[in-house]
């Protein structure tokens, strides 16, 4: 992978957790940089360590698909891709909630593993690839702090409204990143 499909797969990565951030947000009165840095350092620190959980599950199994490892890194990118434009499709903009300053720890931590389940599944199809995975989930953690605290500091002035089209984007993002690495293997463009 070359640098420039790390960084697009880092900020595919984090557009959920961008989304999710824009609706904490949105449901945050006014919410000050202190916070938006809080949420994006919790948000950034889940989603590196997710890959690389994924990436050690996909090295336990990978003598099984070596084969297959181009197919596999494409099925879940795509599965990923359609599951957050899906999500993006569907979320209602009804979540209100009353008028506070700060989000609690655990909240946080609880959006953030739940955005960065993908970023685990990525990490099983990157062992497949020649890619080094720190390097890797490093990039998806700055990319996801730097989304995050950008998304809480978005939500404050654009709303929950704007959340599912992140999500969506990032979904394309995952299904194009997942087409072009099948592409490459398959030799369709030489």
């Amino acid at each position: 992978m070359n640098i420039y499909a790390i960084l697009i797969l880092a900020f595919g990565m984090s557009m959920d957790a961008f989304a999710a951030a824009i609706g904490k947000g949105a449901t945050l009165h006014r919410p000050p940089l202190k916070e938006a840095l809080r949420t994006g350092l919790i948000f950034g620190v889940i989603e590196a360590i997710t890959p690389i959980i994924g990436w050690g599950i996909g090295l336990a199994a990978s003598q099984f698909v070596m084969a297959w490892d181009h197919w596999v890194a494409f099925g879940l990118l795509l599965i990923l891709g359609i599951r957050m434009i899906h999500e993006g499709v569907k979320k209602d903009k009804a979540e209100e909630a009353e008028v506070q300053n700060r989000h609690g720890f655990w909240l946080l931590v609880t959006t953030a593993i739940a955005t960065s389940l993908d970023a685990m599944a990525v990490g099983v199809g990157l062992a497949f690839l020649q890619v080094n995975i720190l390097v890797m989930a490093l990039t998806i953690g700055a990319a996801t702090t730097i989304m995050a605290t950008t998304g809480m500091l978005l939500g404050r002035f654009l709303g929950a409204a704007i959340g599912k089209w992140a999500e969506i984007l990032g979904g394309v993002v995952l299904i194009g990143i997942g087409s072009s690495i099948l592409i490459e293997h398959l030799g369709l463009l030489n």
